[in-house]
C-alpha cells in the first residue's frame, strides 16, 4: 500500500496540514503510520473520505466531540445523527435570534418613539395598454404593504389576490415581533394553498407575491417570483428583493451579464411563484424601519420598462405617495406599458 505525505494528502482532501495535526492529536483522524525518526505523518489514500468528512462537518460548524460520535457511526445511522443536530442547531439559532430581535427593538425605540409612527401609503393597479385583462394585484395599509403578479390565464387575477388575503390576517393580528417572520411563512405556506386550490386539468395558476408587514420598528418581507421591493432611504435607492426568473440564475451562474438579461426573450419566465413547482419557497427577512424611509413595491409592468434611474427621480421627488405613484404609472404608460401595473408606495412617517 502506498501512503501518502501530509502534504500530498491535504492536498487530495482539501484539508491543511495544520488541520490534520489537530485532527490526529484528538484522536478523530490518526495517521495510517508515523516516521520513528522524523515524526512525519502519513496517510493511507482509502482515509480519505473520512477526512472530507470531518472536513464537511467541521465547516457546518458541528464540535469535534459530536464529529467523533457521527464518525463512528455506520452511514445512515450518521446521517440521522447529522439531521438530529441540526434540528437542535436550527431550533437554537432561532432561540437566539427571537432574543436579539427584541434586544434590536428595544435598543432602537431608545432612539425614537416608533409607536408613534405609521405608514403614508398610495396603491394602483392598471391594466396597461396592451393586455385585456389584470391579473396583478396592489394592497396597502398602514401595517401592511403588497404587490402580485398572477401568471396570465383564466385563475390568474384570483391568484394574485388569494396570495394578498392570506396576508390580510396579519394585519390585526398581535403577534410578537419575534415570531413575525414564522406568523408570515406560515401565511404563505396558507397563500400557496390557496393558489393551488384552484388549479385545473387545463390550467395551474400561479403568482408572485412581495410583501412588508409593520409591526413596531420591524418589517417582516416575503419575496417570491420577480416582483420587487425597493427602499429610498437618505437619498439612496436600494432593492431589497433578488428576481427567481430563468434569467436572473444565469446571471448568478456568471453567464449572462445584466444588461443581457434586461434584453433576454425569457426574462420573464419564473423560477420561483406561489402555486408552482413541488412546494413554496419564499425569501423571509426582517428590516428595521426608520422614520422618513419610503417603500416601493411593484410588478414587473413596472420595474421592466422604467430604468432605475428614472424611479429614483420619481421617488426622491414627489412630496407624497400620491404623488410618486402618479408619476410611476405615468413613466410605464411612457415607456408602452406592455404590462400590467402594481405599484404601492409607502413612506414611515412620525
Amino acid at each position: 500500500m502506498r501512503l501518502l505525505t501530509i502534504g500530498a494528502f491535504a492536498r487530495a482532501t482539501g484539508l491543511t496540514a495544520k488541520a490534520l495535526r489537530i485532527y490526529d492529536d484528538c484522536g478523530l483522524l490518526p495517521p495510517a503510520a508515523v516516521d520513528p525518526h522524523s515524526g512525519y505523518r502519513y496517510y493511507a489514500p482509502e482515509q480519505r473520505d473520512r477526512a472530507r468528512l470531518i472536513a464537511g462537518l467541521r465547516r457546518a460548524g458541528m464540535p469535534l466531540a459530536e464529529i467523533r460520535t457521527v464518525c463512528g457511526l455506520p452511514p445512515v445511522a450518521a446521517a440521522e445523527a447529522l439531521d438530529a443536530w441540526w434540528r437542535r442547531v436550527s431550533a437554537d439559532t432561532a432561540a437566539r435570534g427571537r432574543a436579539v430581535a427584541l434586544l434590536v427593538d428595544r435598543l432602537s425605540e431608545r432612539g425614537t418613539t416608533m409607536s408613534e409612527t405609521t405608514f403614508r401609503y398610495a396603491a394602483r393597479c392598471e391594466t396597461g395598454t396592451i393586455r385585456d385583462s389584470n391579473e396583478d394585484t396592489a394592497y396597502a395599509s398602514a401595517t401592511l404593504l403588497a404587490v402580485a403578479d398572477g401568471v396570465r390565464g383564466p385563475a390568474g387575477s384570483t391568484a394574485s389576490a388569494e396570495a394578498v388575503d392570506a396576508l390580510r390576517p396579519l394585519e390585526q393580528a398581535d403577534t410578537p415581533q419575534a415570531d413575525l417572520l414564522a406568523a408570515l411563512a406560515d401565511a404563505v405556506t396558507r397563500a400557496d394553498r390557496a393558489v393551488r386550490g384552484h388549479a385545473t386539468d387545463a390550467d395551474q395558476p400561479a403568482t408572485t407575491l412581495t410583501a412588508l408587514v409593520r409591526r413596531g420598528t420591524r418589517l417582516a418581507l416575503v419575496h417570491v417570483g420577480d416582483s420587487r421591493a425597493y427602499l429610498l432611504r437618505g437619498g439612496e435607492l436600494s432593492r431589497l428583493t433578488q428576481d427567481h426568473t430563468y434569467v436572473q440564475t444565469l446571471v448568478d451562474q456568471g453567464r449572462l451579464t445584466p444588461a443581457e438579461a434586461g434584453a433576454h426573450p425569457q426574462r420573464a419566465l419564473l423560477a420561483r411563484a406561489l402555486g408552482a413547482g413541488a412546494e413554496v419557497e419564499a425569501d423571509l427577512a426582517l428590516r428595521t424601519a426608520l422614520p422618513g424611509d419610503r417603500y416601493l413595491l411593484c410588478s414587473d409592468g413596472l420595474s421592466a420598462v422604467v430604468d432605475p434611474g428614472a424611479l429614483h427621480a420619481a421617488l426622491a421627488e414627489a412630496d407624497d405617495p400620491e404623488a410618486a405613484v402618479e408619476r410611476l404609472v405615468e413613466l410605464a404608460y411612457a415607456a408602452g406599458a406592455p404590462d400590467n401595473i402594481a405599484c404601492v408606495v409607502a413612506d414611515l412617517a412620525a
